[in-house]
Parts: structure tokens; C-alpha cells; sequence
């Protein structure tokens, strides 16, 4: 083979892997408006006040005939979402490895939950059941979707390139979270100007987040492509089977289930963080929903840089050590947001201002990380242990909101609570050798990391 015909081969890869990464791209971009849209700014205040409409007098809901303070329904589904998460992400990620067959999966997991973000429309009324309901379909769909999406990280990008693909993928979302909260902002804020009510402007908000989310998912659909894998042709087992077989596999890389323990403690603060926040502004700070969408708006704009600058500090001081000052900036952060005076937009606007620095940081950087700690045809199957310790793991953080509000109806003391998150995550994190845990997993161990 002629030293011409190598090299054209070689640029033919190099141009199919850029495109490959671009497509892969725009799945950050279209979910991530389900993520900062509904979760974060519209669905926690607007299904807390369809259950307090729903609720008896002592402000009660009876979902199943349990009784629930309304304050609290919506952290308490935000759990309930992440649970059923813990029985369907294995299952994915295993029958994905297996088959070679992502893209199928990927498909049907992001236009069920964009259905049922857009079925969010019709919650009006008392219908906070409905709204629970719409919440646990959309946010599991997210879950196991960012499972088979994450896993392709490591077969697009070398090592070299996965902590700026990562950062740019998170760069994205945030991208498409600041656009569409601008024309959420522009439609809640005139509502009346477009002869609709508030209700029906939030309505709309949501339903648009359901939309988006199914339009652009089609990029990725038609850009990735799916590989054959070592494991296809095996036989995947069921939920909690599949589950423990993957971490008895781990358990031959013990670095690597070391670093999930503690992404799995410190993002549970960072994943409580994001869908309470807005619930936080509007309940115990008496702020509008004006106000918390210019917050949210100004985190998207502030993580796309922050995603992208980590990623720099990254290539300097390595993945590890920068996550780790991440995380000492989301523990000042948080602890300063306990004493945030009620009333008080400006202050909430630098405390949004400081998350947004951080956030898509120390998430894009996680992501990466642990590709590197991934052996090589096991890709989807670790990533759903990832997505767990991600999102479906993340069930602890709602929960403890959710029970600490209730037993003292106060939200300050909910939101202090979480400060411990990212003080044991960053002490387990502290305490695991990544470049041997790289070494372990089969894998080339970059020079910083």
C-alpha cells in the first residue's frame, strides 16, 4: 500500500470520526432543554402549585393514599424517576453492548421521553398526578438515553480528544438550554401580549422543551453509527441481575468502581442541586419566575464557558485535579446560597453566576475521565453504572430535600443539607489513583490526566 493511499485513509478517518463527534453533539443539544426548561426552571414550581390547588386543607396530596405535603411532590417524583431509572438503565446499556445496536435504543428512549415532556401540555387543573406520571416517563427516558449516548464517547474520540469532546458536547446543551429559555423568557413574560394566560405560557414552555428535544434527535440518529462488539451474541440479563453482574466485572477493576463511588456522592449534590434550585428561588426566596429564568438563562450562558474552559485548565493541571477544585467552589457556593436574603434577585443572579462556572465543568470532566477507565467492548454496559452514579443513583439528594422539607418546612435547611455531598465526594475522589486506574482497565494512559 503506497504511502499516498495511507495517508488519504488516514484523512478519511480523521474527517468520518469529526463528523461522527459532531453529530454525537447534537444529542447534548436537544435534550438538554428537557433538562433546563422542565426540570430546572418551569416543571418543580408550576407541578407544586397544581398540587397545592390539589391539595386538602392541611395542604396535603393522597397520591396511592399516602399522604405527602404538597411542597414536596415533586422531589419526592424526581426520586420516584431516578428508581425506576435503576431497573431500566442495566438492562440498555447491557442489551447495547451486546447487540452493537445503540442507535435503535437511543431512538426509543428519546422519543418516549420527548412525548411525554410534550404531553406536559395538558397538565392544568389539579392534575398532579398526571404531571408525576409525565415526570417519571421523561426523566427514566433522559436517564437511559444519556446511557447509550455517553457510551459512545470512547469510540468517537482517542484518548487525547475525550476531554474536549466531552466539554464541547456539554458546551452544546448549555448552548441550546440559554437559546430556548430566551424564547421561554420572551413568551412567559409577555404572555399576555400573545393572549395567553400564565398557565397556558408555562404550558407551552414545557411542551416546546418535548418538541425540540424530538426534532434534533434526529442529527445524532442520522450521524452515529452503531459497531459490533467483543460481547454480541450474549444473552443480557434483567434489571438488578444485570446490574450486579456488571459491578461482580468491576470488581477486577476496583480503581474504577472506586471513582464511581465518589462521582456517585458528589453528583448527587450537583443532580439535587439542578432540579431544586428553581424550587428553592421561588418557594423560600420569593422570587418570580421571571427572575428564575434570567438565573438559569444566566447559568446556561456561564457553563458553556466554564464547560470549555475546564477543559483547558484540564490539558494543565489534569482531569482529576480540576474536578476537585470544582468541587470546592460548589461547596462555597452552596453553603453560601443558606443565607441568601429573601427578595433578593441580585444576589441569586451571583449565586447562579458562581453554579454556572462550575457546572458543565465538572460534569464534562467526569465524563471523560471515566472513559478512560472503561474496558475496551464494555462501553454501554459501564456507562450504565456511570449513568446510575449520573442520574439514576441520584435519587438520595431529592429524597433528603423532599423529607427534610417536610419534617421542618423549611427550604434552607434543605438546600444546606447537600453541602456534605461534595465534601465526602471530594475526599473519595481525592484518594483514587486515576492513572493507575487507567493502567488497569487495559487502557493508554494519557499524559495528563
Amino acid at each position: 500500500m503506497g504511502t499516498e493511499t495511507v495517508r488519504a485513509r488516514a484523512t478519511d478517518e480523521v474527517t468520518e470520526r469529526r463528523r461522527e463527534q459532531r453529530g454525537w453533539y447534537f444529542y447534548d443539544w436537544a435534550c438538554s432543554v428537557y433538562s433546563t426548561s422542565v426540570l430546572t426552571v418551569f416543571l418543580g414550581p408550576y407541578l407544586t402549585s397544581v398540587a397545592k390547588h390539589a391539595a386538602d386543607a392541611d395542604g396535603f396530596v393522597h397520591p396511592l393514599g399516602i399522604p405527602v405535603r404538597a411542597g414536596s411532590f415533586f422531589a419526592y417524583a424526581v426520586s420516584a424517576s431516578v428508581i425506576l431509572s435503576i431497573f431500566v438503565m442495566p438492562m440498555a446499556g447491557a442489551a447495547a453492548d451486546r447487540t452493537g445496536r445503540k442507535k435503535p435504543l437511543l431512538a426509543l428512549c428519546a422519543y418516549l421521553g420527548a412525548a411525554a415532556t410534550t404531553g406536559m401540555f395538558f397538565l392544568d387543573g389539579d392534575r398532579y398526578l398526571l404531571g408525576g406520571l409525565l415526570l417519571i416517563v421523561a426523566n427514566a427516558s433522559v436517564a437511559v438515553s444519556m446511557v447509550l449516548y455517553n457510551s459512545y464517547l470512547p469510540q468517537i474520540a482517542p484518548p487525547e480528544e475525550r476531554d474536549a469532546v466531552s466539554s464541547r458536547g456539554w458546551a452544546f446543551g448549555y448552548a441550546a438550554g440559554s437559546l430556548m429559555l430566551v424564547v421561554n423568557l420572551v413568551l412567559y413574560s409577555a404572555h399576555d401580549s400573545f393572549g395567553v394566560s400564565e398557565s397556558t405560557a408555562v404550558r407551552i414552555c414545557l411542551a416546546s422543551a418535548g418538541i425540540w428535544w424530538g426534532a434534533f434527535t434526529l442529527v445524532p440518529l442520522k450521524r452515529l453509527r452503531d459497531r459490533p462488539t467483543a460481547a454480541a451474541g450474549q444473552a443480557p440479563g434483567h434489571g438488578w441481575r444485570q446490574l450486579a453482574a456488571t459491578v461482580r466485572d468491576m470488581r477486577g477493576k476496583p480503581l474504577t468502581l472506586a471513582f464511581l463511588f465518589a462521582y456517585l456522592v458528589y453528583n448527587d449534590g450537583i443532580q439535587t442541586v439542578i432540579s431544586q434550585a428553581s424550587v428553592y428561588g421561588s418557594e423560600e426566596l420569593d422570587l418570580s419566575q421571571s427572575t428564575l429564568i434570567v438565573a438559569v438563562l444566566l447559568v446556561q450562558v456561564l457553563a458553556v464557558g466554564g464547560a470549555l474552559g475546564m477543559g483547558r485548565l484540564a490539558r494543565t493541571y489534569g482531569a482529576k485535579r480540576t474536578i476537585l477544585g470544582s468541587l470546592v467552589a460548589w461547596t462555597v457556593t452552596l453553603g453560601a446560597g443558606y443565607f441568601l436574603p429573601a427578595g433578593a434577585p441580585v444576589w441569586f443572579f451571583v449565586l447562579a453566576a458562581g453554579i454556572g462556572l462550575v457546572l458543565g465543568g465538572s460534569q464534562a470532566l467526569s465524563r471523560s475521565l471515566f472513559s478512560h477507565l472503561v474496558p475496551s467492548g464494555k462501553e454501554a454496559e459501564y456507562f450504565s453504572a456511570y449513568e446510575m452514579s449520573d442520574r439514576g443513583m441520584s435519587w438520595l439528594g431529592p429524597l433528603l430535600f423532599g423529607l427534610t422539607y417536610q419534617l421542618t418546612g423549611s427550604y434552607r435547611d434543605a438546600i444546606i443539607s447537600l453541602v456534605a455531598f461534595f465534601v465526602i465526594g471530594f475526599v473519595l475522589l481525592a484518594r483514587v489513583p486515576v492513572r493507575q486506574a487507567v493502567h488497569d482497565a487495559g487502557n493508554p494512559v494519557p499524559d495528563r490526566i
